[in-house]
């Protein structure tokens, strides 16, 4: 059931009626009136078909009474959205002229833009498609919605990657900490997110920007670690593979998130957040990856052994990451809440559930 929004003197209540999204518990929170109560908002979402894009989407559309626009290269995983949602679909980001007649038409109150090159490996591989798709693809995005003369709010996409290796005695990290990126795929993240704030400063366009840490869950590629061990799992239980897990570094320790612990931080982020600010959005704890197989493992009909692959190590990486969050915590509320146990299981059972599709006649 939708949530309602009420105002009083400049300040609303977005009240969630208790329910079951994804089995989280119904929230109260105050937002700040950004537009009059006249018309139905419009947020529009980059990168809808992917990982974060769905999973935003179908938040909104359970949690708003926003009209939900998408873009993107193809549908993925938005096709489950079917009519709920205006997709459009080609390779319009990279098309200034496009994404800017785009833009006039949609005229969205909100941008979320999550369409990027995510993976740290495939920019070691090709550090400039990584570098062009992220910065071209973010400026194009400030531009288009700097064109439409409406101003509407857009955030801005980092990434805890940008802070590089940090030391444990400077754990956990807040948003003021040192830049230090040690790979390409970060370096566009810091690209892009100090894009955000020239065009907040210069142009006095309302972008929030933030900084998400690790996440995880249903739908995520398998080229990301949870995903990789779930699928191989999956494929062990169907009788598909040797009961063998392949694996990169398991001492390396993360700050894990469900991912719609994250996508409910950026719609409070950019609702609630202050334009021209920044928020970490992350689970203020860091797990081994090590737990992370050895739970999934847990939640198995199967117990594989573990093999070791050089391929799946980094050239360079961090041994520890921990959020602050008390910045985003202080403003809106937020807070990750999905449990960690139930993150691994929905990620399994997507991955059993996806192994028995391939395997289908």
């Amino acid at each position: 059931m939708p949530s309602q929004f009420y105002f009083w003197s400049g300040v609303g209540y977005n009240c969630q009626p208790c329910g079951d999204l994804d089995t989280q518990a119904a929230v109260c929170w105050p937002t700040v009136e950004v537009f009059p109560r006249r018309r139905i908002l419009r947020a529009l979402i980059t990168g809808i078909g992917g990982f974060a894009g769905s999973h935003l989407a179908e938040f909104l559309l359970q949690n708003t009474d926003w009209e939900v626009l998408g873009l993107d290269l193809v549908q993925g995983h938005a096709a489950n959205l079917g009519r709920r949602v205006t997709l459009r679909t080609g390779d319009v980001l990279m098309d200034l002229s496009a994404l800017k007649e785009f833009f006039a038409e949609a005229k969205p109150d909100f941008v979320f833009h999550l369409a990027a090159q995510a993976l740290v490996p495939a920019a070691w591989s090709d550090p400039w498609s990584t570098l062009e798709n992220n910065i071209r693809g973010q400026l194009y995005v400030l531009l288009a919605a700097l064109h439409t003369g409406t101003s509407p709010r857009v955030l801005v996409i980092g990434s805890s990657e940008e802070y590089g290796i940090v030391p444990a005695d400077e754990l956990p990290i807040r948003e003021t900490h040192p830049l230090r990126p040690n790979n390409p795929y970060a370096v566009s993240k810091v690209a892009q997110d100090m894009l955000g704030y020239q065009y907040f400063a210069s142009h006095r366009l309302p972008a929030v920007r933030v900084r998400p840490f690790n996440h995880i869950g249903p739908r995520q590629s398998p080229a990301f670690v949870a995903s990789a061990f779930a699928k191989q799992i999956a494929e062990v239980e169907a009788g598909l593979r040797e009961p063998t897990i392949m694996v990169g570094n398991l001492d390396a320790r993360r700050d894990l998130s469900d991912v719609r612990d994250i996508v409910r931080g950026y719609y409070l982020a950019l609702a609630q957040g202050e334009p021209g600010e920044v928020y970490n959005l992350g689970a203020e704890r860091s797990y081994p990856i090590r737990q992370l197989l050895d739970g999934l493992i847990a939640q198995s009909t199967v117990k594989p052994t573990v093999g070791f692959d050089p391929q799946r190590l980094r050239p360079s990486d961090m041994p520890d990451v921990v959020a602050d969050c008390s910045k985003i915590r202080a403003r809106t509320g937020w807070h990750a809440e999905i449990p960690w146990e139930r993150s691994l299981q929905d990620i399994l059972d997507y991955w059993r559930r996806q192994v028995r599709k391939q395997a289908a006649p």
